[in-house]
C-alpha cells in the first residue's frame, strides 16, 4: 500500500483529485493534500510519502523546487507534476530531474489514474537479487563498459587536461571522441564498500569487477538521457562521473544547480545500497567553467570523498561544504569537526531566532551557513540529536502549547504567530505532535 501526497493551491483541485484516487481501486495507503510547497515539504518530512502528486505553479514554491527538495529529503519519493502550461521547457526540466509524468490541465481523469497506475507499477518493480546476479556464469552475461582506452584517456584528461602540444583543432576532435560537449563541469567521484551489507560474506575479485559494472550500470539508468554525463571507472577503481552543461542548459531555470547535483548523489547511494547491497561514499566539485579545470575539479570530488571516508554515517558529500580556503595546508579531522561545531552553533541561534517565520525552509537556514541543506541537517542531527525540521517543529509547537493553555488567542492567530499559513495544517501538525488538537488541549 502506498501513501499519495496531492498538492495544489486551488483546494477543490485537491479535494478533487484525492476523491478519483480514492476510488480507484488502486493500492493505496493514505492520500495526503497540502495547499503550499511550505505544507507539502512537512508531511514529506513527517509521514512516509511514496508518490508526490504537483501542480507547478504554486506561489513561494513551485512544484519542481517542491520535488527538488522532496527528494533531496527521500530520494525514493516519486513525482507526477500537473500544470496549466503546456511549455517544453518546464516539461523538459522536470523529467530531467525525476518527475515520473507531466500532465496538463484540465487532467483527464483516466490519463492521470494511468499516470499514477504505472508510477506504483515502476515502484513494485522486482528487483534481480545480486546473490543471482553474481553467480550468474560468463557465458550469460555480457558487459558492455567503456573501452579501456577511452577510459583511460578521460582518466589522463581529469589529471592534466593541457596537452600544450596539440593544437586547438585536435584537442576539440579529442574531447568530441571522448564525449565532451560542455563548458560548464563537475565531476562526482563513487567509491563502493568492500562487503555486503547484513552479509558475512567478502567480495572477491571477480564480485567486486561485476559490481563496480552494475554500479556503473545504476548511475547510467539514473542520469540516463536526461543528464548529460558521462560516467566511466577512475585509475583507483572508483566510478567516476562527469556531467556537464552548454551554455542554454545552464541557464535554464533559476535553480540551484549544486541541490540538482547532491540530489543526483542522494539518489545514487539509495539505488546502489538499495539494489547492489553495497554501501558508496559520494564525493562531488563545485560547478566550473572551461575543460581546463578539469583536473581541479577531480582533486575537489578526491578531496570531499577523503572527508566523508572519516564521517561513517553520512554518505554524499560536497566540496563546498568545508572551507577549505581557510587553511595553508589540508585541514585536520580536529579542525573540521571545530569548523562543523561552529556551523551547528550558528545554525541553533538562527533558528532560536526564527523559527516562527513563514515559509522557513532547510535552504534558508543552509543558505546562512554556506553549505548545503542535506550536510547541515546531518550535521546538526549528529551534534545535538534533533533532526533539524523537527527542532523547528519543536519549537513552534512549545511556544503554541504555551499560547493556548495562557491567552486566549484564536487558532488562527496562534497558527500566524509561529509561523503556519493554514490553521489547518497548523492544527494536524500539533496534533501529530502532542496526540491532540488544539481545541481539546484548550478544554
Amino acid at each position: 500500500m502506498y501513501n499519495i501526497l496531492v498538492v495544489d493551491d486551488e483546494p477543490l483541485i485537491c479535494k478533487g483529485l484525492a476523491g478519483l484516487l480514492t476510488s480507484s481501486g488502486l493500492g493505496i495507503g493514505q492520500i495526503y493534500t497540502a495547499y503550499s510547497g511550505h505544507e507539502a515539504l512537512d508531511y514529506v518530512r513527517i509521514e512516509d510519502i511514496d508518490l508526490l502528486v504537483t501542480d507547478i505553479q504554486m506561489g513561494e514554491m513551485n512544484g519542481m523546487e517542491l520535488m527538488q527538495q522532496a527528494k533531496m529529503i527521500k530520494p525514493w519519493v516519486q513525482t507526477i507534476i500537473i500544470s496549466a502550461h503546456e511549455t517544453f521547457q518546464y516539461a523538459q526540466m522536470a523529467i530531467r530531474l525525476g518527475a515520473k509524468d507531466y500532465l496538463i490541465k484540465p487532467l483527464n481523469s483516466e490519463q492521470f489514474l494511468d499516470s499514477v497506475r504505472n508510477a506504483l507499477l515502476k515502484m513494485d518493480k522486482p528487483v534481480t537479487q545480486m546473490d543471482d546476479f553474481l553467480t550468474r556464469s560468463p557465458e550469460h552475461f555480457h558487459m558492455e563498459e567503456l573501452h579501456p582506452e577511452k577510459n583511460e584517456r578521460l582518466n589522463r584528461l581529469l589529471e592534466d587536461p593541457f596537452t600544450p602540444t596539440m593544437s586547438e583543432d585536435d584537442l576539440v576532435g579529442l574531447l568530441e571522441e571522448l564525449g565532451i560537449t560542455g563548458c560548464y563541469f563537475s565531476l562526482m567521484r563513487m567509491k563502493l564498500g568492500t562487503q555486503f551489507e547484513d552479509r558475512n560474506k567478502v567480495i572477491t575479485d571477480r564480485d567486486n569487477r561485476l559490481l563496480r559494472y552494475a554500479a556503473l550500470n545504476v548511475a547510467k539508468e539514473l542520469l540516463h538521457e536526461d543528464w548529460n554525463a558521462l560516467a566511466f571507472y577512475s585509475a583507483k577503481g572508483e566510478i567516476n562521473i562527469l556531467i556537464q552543461w552548454n551554455e542554454e542548459e545552464y541557464a535554464e531555470l533559476d535553480m540551484n544547480k549544486i541541490n540538482q547535483l547532491e540530489m543526483i548523489g542522494r539518489s545514487l547511494h539509495y539505488h546502489v545500497s538499495k539494489y547492489l547491497g553495497i554501501s558508496t561514499i559520494i564525493g562531488f566539485s563545485q560547478i566550473l567553467k572551461g575543460v581546463e579545470f578539469l583536473n581541479v575539479l577531480s582533486r575537489q570530488a578526491d578531496k570531499a570523498m577523503q572527508w566523508g571516508e572519516e564521517q561513517g554515517d553520512y554518505h554524499v558529500f560536497y566540496y563546498g561544504d568545508f572551507n577549505w580556503h581557510n587553511y595553508s595546508q589540508d585541514p585536520s579531522p580536529e579542525e573540521l569537526t571545530k569548523q562543523s561545531n561552529q556551523i551547528v552553533e550558528n545554525t541553533r541561534q538562527y533558528i532560536d531566532t526564527n523559527y516562527n517565520q513563514k515559509g522557513l525552509t532547510i535552504h534558508d537556514v543552509a543558505k546562512k551557513n554556506h553549505v548545503s541543506p542535506n550536510y547541515l541537517s546531518y550535521l546538526f542531527k549528529k551534534n545535538t540529536g534533533y533532526n533539524l525540521w523537527e527542532y523547528v517543529i519543536k519549537l513552534r509547537m512549545e511556544e503554541s502549547k504555551t499560547l493556548i493553555l495562557n491567552t486566549d488567542m484564536r487558532r488562527y492567530e496562534i497558527a500566524e504567530r509561529v509561523g503556519y499559513e493554514s490553521p489547518e495544517h497548523f492544527s494536524k501538525i500539533f496534533k501529530k505532535y502532542f496526540g491532540v488538537s488544539p481545541s481539546e488541549l484548550k478544554k
